[in-house]
């Protein structure tokens, strides 16, 4: 079989754009790779956007971020900016090669050249829970974020609670519900007893979602069971939080040469019509993000010094955004981070930072400068 090669311009490292995924994020992580596509200096890199599909298919796409974005409160998907239905990307299976072979039914295989890092702007599973940082490590190909224990950990909100609790990181009251327990009389009846001890007002979510897919809030013990099936459509593995009162701040963690720090931090103002911070109140009606929050300096230094301990007790890599309340006795705690956040338009974390002097444009070369500076493997 002859592979057709192409000649990308060797001077500028190549990044490879990775989006879309197969989770119920999909859209969010497009709307993500627009504004990123946007934001990207194309006089030092040189960009090979890839989408995957709902199904999961890779795909060449095509560098045009004004097709990435909400319309008429519609999200994209791949397929709507995809150059093929049926072609496919396939990436390197062995850390001696990086290079990304394109093919399409009846023609030859096309070398589309070496990536230098891997850019994964993929949320939720498939994607943000440490399966592609494995693929990627399996092909030795540099990528920004953080590694396979740490995303898999931060994407998994049960896990996330106990290695922060393990370090004396303040999280509120929960409790899991497996999924074999739910699917047998005698579980459902013990989880329920559980959930009822935690008091009201609940939070159900999916224990492995993003962007507050599949989240409800419960008021009455009698709604729990659509809350739960609502969350399992998402996840067969539930989290059951106890509600807090407090104000919503968030801060975002980047890794610098000497280390990690925190931005500035936000607060999220819901709109009056939404109950919490749900989808449609962070992308479709846009809940107001006041940045910088309005703390005292002491309440400022100590979130982002929080943010920082979070970050280093999962082990995260190059940046994330970390989640907290703060409670009207003024202690903290967190609600959840999120290693590979949200940088559409709208999004806190690009925002943050460039509140604390460092623009988006900044922001994403030094994501990437610090991934290809980062070996794979054991570090």
């Amino acid at each position: 079989m002859s592979i057709e090669k192409t000649s990308p311009n060797a001077a500028k490292p190549r990044v490879a754009i990775v989006f879309g995924g197969r989770s119920s994020e999909h859209g969010i992580s497009v709307v993500t790779a627009g504004s990123v596509l946007r934001a990207i200096d194309r006089s030092k890199y040189e960009v090979l956007p890839i989408g995957i599909t709902h199904e999961g298919r890779w795909a060449l796409v095509g560098d045009e971020p004004s097709r990435m974005a909400i319309t008429d409160r519609q999200l994209p998907d791949v397929d709507g900016v995809a150059e093929s239905t049926e072609g496919q990307i396939t990436l390197p299976s062995n850390p001696t090669s990086r290079e990304v072979v394109w093919s399409e039914p009846g023609a030859a295989p096309k070398v589309l050249g070496e990536v230098d890092v891997v850019l994964p702007l993929l949320h939720g599973p498939w994607g943000e829970d440490g399966t592609i940082q494995g693929l990627l490590e399996l092909s030795g190909v540099p990528y920004v974020g953080s590694g396979v224990l740490a995303s898999a950990a931060g994407m998994d909100k049960e896990f996330t609670k106990r290695i922060l609790e393990s370090h004396g990181i303040g999280v509120g009251s929960y409790t899991v519900v497996r999924p074999r327990e739910w699917e047998t009389e005698t579980g459902r009846a013990a989880a329920r007893e559980r959930i009822a001890a935690l008091g009201l007002p609940l939070f159900v979510k999916p224990c492995r979602a993003g962007s507050s897919m599949g989240i409800s809030k419960v008021k009455d013990l009698a709604d729990l069971d659509a809350a739960m099936d609502e969350a399992r459509r998402h996840d067969p593995k539930v989290i059951v939080e106890l509600g807090v009162q407090g104000r919503e701040i968030e801060c975002g963690v980047l890794e610098f040469e000497d280390g990690p720090k925190a931005s500035l931090p936000a607060e999220v103002l819901i709109d009056g019509d939404f109950e919490f911070y749900d989808f449609e109140a962070k992308y479709i009606d846009s809940s107001e993000v006041q940045i910088p929050a309005r703390l005292t300096e002491r309440e400022t230094a100590e979130i982002r010094r929080q943010a920082v301990l979070a970050f280093d007790a999962l082990g995260c890599e190059g940046l994330a955004r970390v989640d907290f309340f703060l409670l009207p006795d003024g202690s903290w705690i967190v609600n959840e981070i999120n290693t590979m956040p949200g940088f559409t338009p709208i999004s806190a974390y690009p925002k943050m930072w460039e509140a604390t002097g460092l623009p988006y444009p900044e922001l994403i070369d030094r994501l990437l400068t610090a991934a290809l500076n980062r070996s794979t493997g054991l570090r």
